[in-house]
This record gives structure tokens, C-alpha cells and sequence, in this order.
């Protein structure tokens, strides 16, 4: 048995999670969604990065940077040695795109602020 707090909601609830033969056994819940949330979690974890990048502008050293959805769980460190390789030489906008459909899944890294409001434009 293994036990998980969902996130989905304030509830927070502890769900319990066994699997007998092919079922999933989830108890804790409060509402439906833990269900779910409890079986995504154990066969196909998800989770969104956020994080920096290096720039070469000198107001800015590091400059914010998001997924802009999920990616599975397994390819956060890829992603994360991936990014410590980029340097920013340019200005971006909210939403800008860093990487399109990183390791193919179909979600880009984007830029998560405006780097106008950042850097007098070096």
C-alpha cells in the first residue's frame, strides 16, 4: 500500500493506493478527483517545470522559464541539463518560445515574463 497526498484541491486529502491484480484500490478521497489524480500519479506522473536560464545581458543574469504543460516526470532532469545549456541573446516576450515540443511531447519551453521589464535593452 502506498499513500499520496492529492493536490488538486485545498482538501489535501491522503489517499491510500493498492493494486490488486488489475484494479486500483484508492481510499482517502473526498471528492472524484483524487481517484484520478491517485492513478495518474502511480502509472504516467506528470508535473510542470518552472525554472532559469542564463542571458547574456548583464541586468539580468538568469531569466524565468516554464513549461507550458505537463511533461512526464521522467524527463525532468533531461529537461533541466537541457536548459543549463541555453543562453538567452535576445529579447523575449511572455510566452516566447525556448524550445519547441521538448524530448517530442508536444509541450514548448516558453519565456514566463517579459524581458522589457527586466533589462534596459543592452
Amino acid at each position: 500500500m502506498k499513500e499520496l497526498t492529492c493536490i488538486l484541491c485545498p482538501n489535501s486529502c491522503t489517499l491510500t493506493i493498492d493494486k490488486s491484480s488489475e484494479n486500483w484500490q484508492i481510499g482517502g478521497n473526498l471528492c472524484p478527483r483524487g481517484v484520478k489524480f491517485a492513478i495518474d500519479e502511480m502509472e504516467n506522473p506528470m508535473r510542470s517545470i518552472t525554472t532559469t536560464v542564463r542571458t547574456k545581458f548583464k541586468d539580468i543574469p538568469r531569466f524565468p522559464v516554464k513549461t507550458q504543460g505537463e511533461i512526464p516526470k521522467e524527463y525532468i532532469f533531461k529537461l533541466m541539463m537541457l536548459l543549463d545549456e541555453i543562453v538567452i541573446d535576445k529579447l523575449l516576450k511572455t510566452g516566447d518560445v525556448i524550445i519547441d515540443d521538448v524530448f517530442n511531447t508536444g509541450i514548448n519551453v516558453v519565456a514566463a515574463s517579459d524581458m522589457n521589464l527586466w533589462t534596459k535593452g543592452e
